[in-house]
């Protein structure tokens, strides 16, 4: 029991030193919008996406992600608006979020816009003191109960797209607000830093029946290295599709999914570890689902 604490807290504590402070996601490809506010009513339909990811599993405490959000097209198309609701679980640390996002695209040439994008919200940062074991009883300075912080906090992004392709780049936590759980103290003190992710997407129709669809994601924040996420999926008339992906030094990634009535999404990727964690889990699991809703002025 003790040493598998201790492995479970050296786990935790890098995981928090050294990765980066927004969650992570294999099928980001599916959520957009999660990463670029710039995404927010460029499909023209309305779009609702539940994405829930639980890390390392086996693992006690082990990282867990919730995320719902909701886009729709404004006026004539050429704006969008969405919210986006996330809670992220790390140990005894906890990140609940909300956001509303507004986009607007200015058309270039042909099927091809550049949209910008801004979300503005609120983000509340708490550690749980009851689920951390002290060398001494109530040390003063975590206090013995739930303790949290609220700041507000944005998102900024900008996207190129065409029919088949896009290509965006975006700033998460612009306010680099401070995270002072315990004012006065040391303990808990730490700040939003900026992260820079770009997303580039294309498909490529094979067949009149299958399509390809390569997609990258770059992550970058000091002092962190750079995180590339890479994937690959096979489409079989827009309706079933399987892939794989890399993330550098950390998984391989199995996933699948298929695409209902034209309407309801439902995705599931297997993250495979390739670190040290991998002899204390059984891997990743993460699960998307997604349904599409008509432009009600469409019917107009």
């Amino acid at each position: 029991m003790i040493r598998t604490a201790l492995m479970t807290l050296s786990l935790l504590l890098c995981s928090a030193i050294y990765a980066q402070q927004e969650a992570q996601y294999s099928l980001f490809f599916m959520n957009d919008y999660a990463i670029n506010p710039a995404v927010a009513g460029l499909r023209k339909q309305m779009e609702l996406r539940s994405l829930n990811r639980y890390q390392w599993e086996g693992i006690t405490d082990a990282p867990r992600t919730y995320t719902l959000s909701f886009t729709a097209p404004l006026s004539d198309g050429n704006m969008g608006a969405g919210v986006y609701l996330f809670t992220d679980i790390v140990g005894p640390t906890r990140r609940i979020g909300a956001q509303g996002s507004y986009a607007y695209r200015i058309p270039l040439s042909g099927s091809v816009t550049l949209g910008f994008g801004l979300s503005v919200g609120i983000l509340q940062y708490s550690i749980d003191a009851d689920k951390i074991k002290l060398a001494e009883d109530n040390d003063p300075a975590l206090g013995t109960n739930l303790s949290s912080v609220n700041v507000i906090d944005a998102k900024m992004g900008a996207m190129v797209s065409g029919e088949n392709f896009h290509v965006g780049f975006s700033i998460p936590q612009l306010s680099q607000a401070n995270l002072n759980i315990y004012p006065g103290t040391s303990a808990g003190s730490s700040s939003l830093v900026n992260h820079y992710l770009l997303n580039a997407g294309y498909k490529y129709e094979l067949t009149s029946d299958f399509m390809i669809e390569p997609n990258v994601l770059l992550k970058m924040v000091t002092p962190a290295p750079l995180k590339i996420d890479a994937t690959l999926r096979v489409l079989y008339k827009d309706i079933v599709w399987l892939g794989g992906g890399y993330r550098n030094s950390d998984a391989f990634t199995a996933m699948l999914g298929v695409k209902w009535n034209n309407k309801i999404h439902i995705a599931y990727a297997h993250d495979f570890t390739t670190t040290d964690v991998s002899k204390y889990s059984t891997g990743t699991h993460e699960i998307m689902l997604g349904i599409d809703l008509p432009d009600p002025r469409a019917a107009k």
